[in-house]
């Protein structure tokens, strides 16, 4: 029997997409994720999985660094693409503006197996319409900004990355490299996902969330119906801080109370306690040498469990993790 030559498989082609004033980390990132790929396949003699370009309007393409990019010019729509990626920045904005460059994206997104977004990038993703109904994730510090410019998209402040059918987002920065990580998992499987990943010394799967990044002490608003409460329940954390006692320093009746402050906030007056004392916990797990069970005195939690509860439901770390990660 003759033998029937076999032929390697096609590298899977990967665009990402950089505009003018681009985070140089949302791009060089993922890039690197896929380089490093390629590299330990050749190693090991096996063909290279990606085919990686980093495309643009115009090249050189100066980042927010102040490095500039050499760039592909954006190809035509119709040749196949696996993945496209859209990287974040402060030009992105400007580019949200860009019909042009939005068609094109749209029709490139329409050869491609999967799309993607970094950081930022999703306020162009998001513009073109794309992401209408879907779960969406990008840095902590835009997501209000994202919710208010497309109330239509579900955005979630607290993943590192998530997927919602073929469309991936992450949050900020190095998160597109959690991304593209799972990326190449989805495509090469676990142990050559945890190769790069020990190649790059980071996690295979970071762990817990984003928020847990938002170090800063949570800030009541400076305006707004319960700015002057949210203040007076900073400053009283300690205390014990029942419906009834904040809808009396607020002067109004429970059931009024609760009603007007969900819709005014967009959280029930228990969740903000219990942000504030979690925020104001992580400051002291920061600053201090205090032990974690004197911290959930001070923040009003009164157990040491019941501040571990809280944490772990908003950061998905413990306070002891968190301290060791962040402690000054």
């Amino acid at each position: 029997m003759p033998k029937i030559p076999r032929f390697p498989p096609k590298p899977r082609r990967v665009e990402i997409l950089a505009v003018p004033s681009v985070q140089l980390l949302d791009v060089a990132g993922p890039l690197q994720v896929f380089a490093t790929a390629n590299s330990l396949a050749a190693a090991r003699g096996e063909p290279l999985p990606y085919d990686v370009q980093t495309v643009a309007t115009a090249s050189p393409v100066m980042t927010s660094a102040g490095v500039g990019l050499t760039a592909r010019r954006l190809p035509r729509p119709g040749r196949p693409l696996d993945t496209l990626v859209l990287a974040g920045g402060s030009g992105v904005h400007r580019a949200s503006a860009d019909p042009a460059l939005l068609r094109w994206i749209r029709a490139r997104a329409g050869d491609a197996r999967r799309v993607a977004s970094v950081c930022t990038g999703a306020f162009l993703l998001a513009a073109t319409g794309l992401l209408a109904g879907r779960r969406v994730a990008t840095h902590w510090m835009d997501c209000a900004a994202l919710a208010r410019r497309h109330p239509g998209l579900k955005v979630e402040g607290d993943p590192i990355w998530l997927r919602d059918g073929r469309y991936w987002s992450s949050a900020g920065v190095t998160a597109g490299i959690d991304l593209t990580l799972a990326m190449v998992e989805e495509d090469l499987g676990h142990d050559a996902a945890m190769a790069v990943a020990r190649d790059l010394v980071v996690f295979l799967r970071r762990p817990g969330g984003q928020a847990q990044f938002s170090v800063a002490l949570w800030q009541p608003a400076d305006d707004g119906d319960f700015a002057a409460l949210d203040r007076w329940i900073a400053a009283h954390l300690a205390e014990p801080l029942p419906v009834a006692r904040l809808a009396a320093e607020a002067g109004m009746s429970e059931r009024s109370f609760l009603r007007r402050y969900r819709a005014a906030t967009g959280r029930t007056p228990a969740r903000a306690v219990e942000a504030m004392r979690v925020a104001a916990a992580r400051q002291l797990l920061a600053d201090s040498r205090l032990k974690v069970k004197q911290i959930a005195a001070r923040c009003g939690f009164g157990a040491e469990e019941t501040l571990r509860r809280s944490f772990l439901r908003q950061h998905g770390v413990t306070p002891q993790d968190w301290r060791a990660r962040f402690a000054r």
